[in-house]
């Protein structure tokens, strides 16, 4: 397969630069669901932090902790309560186009090719057909999908379905690249490749990713950093520097620097929720 290094991500469109550091920036965050039959619930409380232009941070904690509601924020697709959340300089109140999501499930449409699901974002926002169709063919050679162009979702394996959903995402060039729990239901084996894979596509894309994961050792050996979120409502316990040299192999996971980080994270987990 051959490697094709990709152009930077493109900024979002404004009259002042903004700051690489701050790419994403989250202060003061609160979500509270109001059920109107049932006593609010405080999801989130308290998130505070940034992500700078190009860097890989995941997000960990217990089962209900409000990873994926913080990422459903992130991506425009529920209300925040209170705080404040730009990406590239621009409030997020609604989807846009600077978010690419990768779902837990690829979530293709049967009826569509691989091309032609790639090709979504492209024909719900307008964008040049010809462009995105050749920036299509670019993702779909960078992660190992050529040949299957034309075939439909129900041809592929689970692994190879989700390596589609994350060419869907970046077609756009979007400024942000959010995954929740994108490898969860796939087998071990494949679970371990689908992360060296993600590790050389977010290095050859130059994309900015925030991930959500179950998994303590999936987010040690994919980060730069990681967010560790406590039980309900999901506060930051910790933001961890993963200082593991890159390029990584998996093998890495096993050793003893790694062990360290694993260790350290899943301290605050002890009898606070299930994680892997």
């Amino acid at each position: 397969m051959a490697n094709r290094t990709l152009g930077r991500p493109r900024a979002a469109a404004q009259s002042a630069p903004v700051d690489e550091g701050s790419w994403i920036e989250i202060g003061d965050l609160q979500k509270v669901y109001r059920p109107r039959r049932s006593a609010p619930t405080q999801a989130l409380a308290d998130i505070d932090f940034t992500v700078k232009r190009g860097e890989f941070v995941s997000v960990v904690g217990p089962s209900g902790c409000g990873k994926t509601t913080l990422l459903k924020i992130l991506a425009g697709l529920i209300p925040r309560t209170e705080g404040t959340v730009r990406i590239a300089g621009r409030d997020v109140l609604k989807p846009i186009p600077e978010v690419g999501m990768v779902f837990q499930a690829a979530t293709l449409l049967p009826w569509r090719t691989i091309l032609q699901n790639i090709m979504v974002p492209i024909e719900v926002q307008g964008l040049d057909a010809k462009a995105g169709r050749a920036r299509a063919r670019e993702l779909i050679e960078l992660v190992g999908l050529t040949g299957f162009e034309d075939k439909y979702p129900s041809e592929l394996s689970g692994g190879m379905q989700q390596r589609a959903g994350i060419c869907r995402a970046l077609v756009h060039d979007p400024a942000v690249l959010l995954m929740d729990e994108p490898f969860g239901a796939l087998d071990a084996m494949t679970r371990e490749h689908m992360n060296v894979e993600l590790l050389r596509i977010w290095r050859e894309s130059g994309q900015t990713v925030v991930f959500v994961t179950h998994s303590i050792p999936e987010a040690v050996f994919l980060s730069d950093r990681v967010v560790v979120l406590s039980s309900r409502p999901g506060r930051i316990a910790e933001i961890i520097p993963i200082e593991l040299e890159r390029p990584r192999d998996i093998g890495i996971v096993s050793s003893d620097a790694a062990g360290v980080y694993v260790d350290r994270i899943r301290k605050y987990f002890n009898g606070a929720g299930a994680i892997d």
